[in-house]
């Protein structure tokens, strides 16, 4: 069976759509939209429309929407009312409301939908979890991460938090399996814009893991990193390159007599850094959606799991305008 795939979003992120789509197997890539046309010449010899009327019209069975994030639920509401699977770029939604009624269409509709947070496969996160999930760090203690880089100019309609530190509190959850229970945070508006462009997040998870996030757009170097402390060490991964580094704790283990009597404490061990298949995580992302649409595996972010991601972000965003920690509410989550 093959899927007819429609794209709608032509810009930055849309091309590495359309270019995924194409290499995928199983998929055809019949129509492409875009209301202001295709400025890196994505359509090609595809059928090219200007609203998502047009892409629906086209027929097709699957959408990808990369549209801005303001957009995400006009589309994604069209989408869901022709029936069509349906994978939106994060954050899902510009506000938890609209984020709601998104995840309450597609489930009317009967027709899956997934959000693009393509960290969780990124080869050397996908490796953290498996090796948290074995024990390999033994007790976790904390999650750091931080994303930081120059200001993106296409992006306009939502700040920092929803754009870049979503991808923190989503990955985070994923690899602790476990979702926030507080957040507290600080944000900066350095640049003259709406929306925040700095931010410094802690928090603690369900299961009592601390969590901590550095996000912004001021700084002029890229870096995006995660690490994982725990009794038996660190991990370190980098997602730009795909690569995870164990730093062993050399204290763990010791059997002397003078090393159990009394605190131990942390010493450097071995350092180890792994040989990774590093497969493009889009790639890996476009996979995992397609074969959730065929019932085949179930590792693709769905709509409720952006859902609780967005609540997160919205929850430290506004902890940051009143000046306190706040407690998540079980009961209000999805």
């Amino acid at each position: 069976m093959t899927l007819k795939y429609g794209l709608i979003g032509l810009g930055m992120m849309g091309r590495h759509h359309a270019r995924v789509i194409r290499e995928t197997e199983g998929v055809d890539l019949v129509a492409v939209a875009d209301a202001m046309g295709d400025p890196h010449g994505v359509a090609g010899d595809t059928p090219m429309f200007d609203s998502v009327e047009g892409l629906i019209g086209a027929g097709i069975d699957v959408a990808v929407v990369a549209v801005p994030t303001k957009f995400h639920e006009e589309v994604g509401l069209a989408l869901a009312a022709a029936g069509v699977h349906t994978l939106i770029e994060k954050p899902v939604a510009h506000d938890l409301a609209a984020a709601t009624r998104l995840v309450e269409a597609f489930e009317a509709a009967g027709k899956f939908a997934a959000v693009g947070h393509v960290e969780r496969f990124n080869p050397a996160l996908v490796s953290l979890r498996q090796r948290i999930a074995a024990g390999d760090l033994g007790e976790v203690y904390q999650i750091q991460t931080r994303r930081q880089g120059p200001f993106p100019a296409r992006i306009a309609d939502v700040g920092v938090v929803k754009d870049l530190g979503s991808h923190d509190i989503d990955l985070t959850a994923w690899l602790a399996q476990s979702r926030y229970a507080t957040v507290g945070a600080q944000t900066t508006h350095r640049s003259g814009r709406e929306h925040e462009d700095m931010v410094a997040i802690t928090g603690k998870l369900e299961n009592g893991i601390m969590v901590n996030h550095l996000v912004n757009w001021l700084t002029p170097f890229k870096e995006r990193l995660t690490l994982v402390t725990g009794e038996n060490g660190a991990f370190v991964a980098d997602t730009l390159t795909a690569d995870l580094t164990f730093y062993e704790n050399g204290t763990h283990g010791a059997a002397s007599w003078d090393a159990v009597s009394a605190f131990r404490g942390v010493s450097e061990g071995t350092v180890t850094r792994f040989a990774l298949e590093k497969r493009e995580p889009l790639k890996s992302e476009h996979e995992a959606f397609r074969d959730a649409i065929l019932g085949v595996r179930q590792d693709a972010v769905t709509l409720g799991e952006g859902l609780e991601t967005l609540r997160v972000a919205e929850t430290a965003i506004e902890s940051a305008r009143i000046g306190e920690t706040i407690h998540l509410d079980p009961e209000r989550r999805a």
